[in-house]
């Protein structure tokens, strides 16, 4: 159990950090556009939703989970062209797809805590950060979305 605590709140040291980042390949500067791409996709996401079963909206519109799926599809190939009028140019379709549709699936679309789902902004701000301290599990988590982000991104 320590074992567990330790990998989702001990900080690792700077110098293990840096470590990571050039074993992996991580480039600081991808980390921020990753960052951007993922908040403005939970942006996007967030000021065109029109809500659920389980709150109370002004529209009473209840989604069924086909327009909660092409409500994402419809953010995400925004977000795609977006990025893509400034010369980024990333795949639509893929694991990095895949990742962020469950992603979204679980913390957002399918979840009951308002609290939950508007931490999702900070979530992506706080694991992008390279001023912040890393735990081994903010680590595991970015690098994992990186290499997906990186991996489909032709620049």
């Amino acid at each position: 159990m320590e074992n567990f605590f330790n990998y989702i709140s001990k900080p690792v040291p700077q110098e293990d950090v840096d470590i990571w980042f050039r074993v992996n390949n991580i480039i600081p500067e991808k980390l921020e556009l990753f960052s951007d791409f993922s908040q403005s996709l939970y942006q996007l996401m967030r000021e065109t939703y029109l809500g659920d079963n389980n709150i109370q909206y002004e529209t009473k519109i209840i989604l069924s989970n086909e327009d909660k799926i092409k409500h994402f599809e419809w953010c995400w190939n925004k977000v795609i062209t977006n990025f893509s009028k400034e010369g980024l140019m990333f795949q639509p379709d893929g694991d990095h797809f895949i990742y962020f549709r469950t992603f979204f699936d679980d913390i957002f679309y399918n979840q009951k805590e308002e609290k939950i789902k508007n931490s999702v902004n900070d979530f992506f701000s706080q694991l992008f950060d390279i001023e912040k301290p890393f735990t081994k599990s903010d680590l595991d988590i970015m690098s994992v979305i990186y290499k997906l982000l990186d991996k489909n991104l032709n620049i």
